[in-house]
């Protein structure tokens, strides 16, 4: 076993962060393959909180090797921020690598962030830090990489590039004054000297470990149903934070990949706009909502809840190609005496068993429930499958054979010990 892929199964803050936390436990490295600060992970650990947004959750153990791979878009404000924190935590962030090939965002693209959003007439819910323009200055091919922030006449030369046209954008379309060359390097200058010592071949990296026969964990930011191609477009993420995401996010053939983890809560959660079958609106769904602690790590927004949709489920399960899933906050349905599982969808008279790629149809679709028992005894002491209460047993059954895929970690609580091993990731 050489690499293995943590992936989100449903919107996002699935609790990838407490999951990659927990393997990274067994694991050499611990590699981020997309996304940007827009993601967050709070991982507890001895009663303390970490929240993380951009370094991977590795951090934690001070052995263990991370990467920020060339898939991921780093503000470096954020970077140096982030591990400013952490190491006044007592956290060494001596083995973090950087990707010399990731894209910056820069502060202009935070401002075309947030000017887009105000002028679309059907809001995204976009975080305003900046994600959607930098990958698009990537893909557009003017971007600039962390590479170039290797000293200060590299930056210079590149905004001198790049700045002119980002200026004619702004001040053209949207009235703003625009950016100086100098004003930004005031911002980045003072930055270099702790971002120059991070920047590695992140990809030659992970190649010498793999040889080397070391455990290696890819984690994604976001979930399945915010991947640019396969999510609820247009409400979606500007990357792939799918399983196929990581070779070309970190520098690896596909084939090197050895197992795929989705993470699922036990319910469904969604932040932002867009459709969302299973929710629930009302006093039902604030209850899950505070019991769950359901607000945006990243931004505080609240999340909007509902029942779990095995529809959706499944087509992570396939888009993926996962090999099993970490359920997490299976805790959080302690209280309630019966629980529901969405197990299809009726559209306009019709049942659908699977998900729509059609945004449109999906809006009509009402869920079709299954209704069982809950347990209603707390469970966040439990460690071992056999000691869980039979009906929380039946439930994650339930849920695996909807969804077609085993059950391999249930997490039962935040910290790192609440986590209840089926079948292992890494096998020893």
């Amino acid at each position: 076993m050489a690499i293995a892929v943590v992936v989100g199964a449903q919107w996002g803050d699935e609790g990838k962060g407490k999951i990659t936390d927990f393997l990274a436990a067994q694991a050499d490295v611990v590699a981020r393959y997309q996304g940007g600060n827009n993601a967050g992970h709070t991982v507890v650990v001895n009663g303390t909180s970490y929240k993380l947004h951009l370094i991977p959750s590795g951090i934690l153990y001070p052995n263990t090797q991370c990467v920020i791979g060339n898939g991921v878009v780093v503000d470096p404000t954020v970077l140096c921020s982030e591990m400013e924190y952490l190491n006044e935590r007592g956290i060494s962030t001596e083995t973090l690598a950087v990707s010399g090939s990731a894209h910056v965002i820069m502060p202009y693209h935070r401002v075309i962030d947030e000017l887009e959003e105000a002028e679309r007439i059907e809001k995204i819910g976009t975080t305003g830090r900046g994600i959607g323009p930098a990958y698009a200055d990537k893909f557009s091919r003017c971007g600039i990489r962390m590479a170039e922030l290797a000293d200060e006449a590299s930056l210079r030369a590149a905004l001198a590039r790049t700045l002119p046209l980002k200026n004619r954008l702004l001040q053209r379309l949207y009235g703003h004054p625009g950016f100086t060359v100098d004003a930004i390097l005031e911002q980045l200058v003072p930055l270099l000297p702790t971002i120059r010592p991070l920047l590695t071949d992140t990809s030659l990296l992970i190649d010498k470990a793999r040889r080397q026969g070391k455990k290696i964990l890819c984690e994604g930011a976001q979930g399945t149903l915010l991947d640019i191609d396969h999510g609820t477009y247009p409400f979606v993420t500007s990357s792939s934070p799918t399983a196929g995401g990581a070779a070309p996010g970190l520098g690896f053939g596909p084939n090197r990949i050895d197992q795929v983890v989705g993470v699922v809560k036990a319910y469904t959660t969604r932040v932002g706009e867009g459709p969302f079958p299973t929710e629930l609106h009302g006093s039902l769904g604030d209850e899950i909502r505070e019991r769950g602690h359901e607000y945006g790590t990243t931004t505080g927004r609240a999340r909007r809840c509902g029942w779990f949709d095995a529809v959706m489920t499944r087509y992570s399960v396939r888009i993926n190609g996962l090999t099993g899933i970490a359920l997490a906050l299976l805790d959080v349905l302690d209280a309630f005496d019966t629980l529901k599982i969405c197990t299809g969808y009726m559209y306009r008279g019709q049942p659908l068993k699977a998900f729509p790629t059609d945004l449109e149809v999906l809006r009509d679709c009402e869920p079709i429930y299954i209704e069982v028992n809950g347990w209603q005894q707390n469970i966040t002491g439990v460690r071992r499958w056999d000691d869980l209460p039979v009906a929380a047993q039946e439930y994650l059954q339930i849920v695996a054979d909807a969804i077609e895929c085993p059950v391999q970690l249930v997490s039962v609580g935040p910290g790192r010990d609440q986590t209840i091993t089926v079948k292992p990731v890494f096998p020893t």
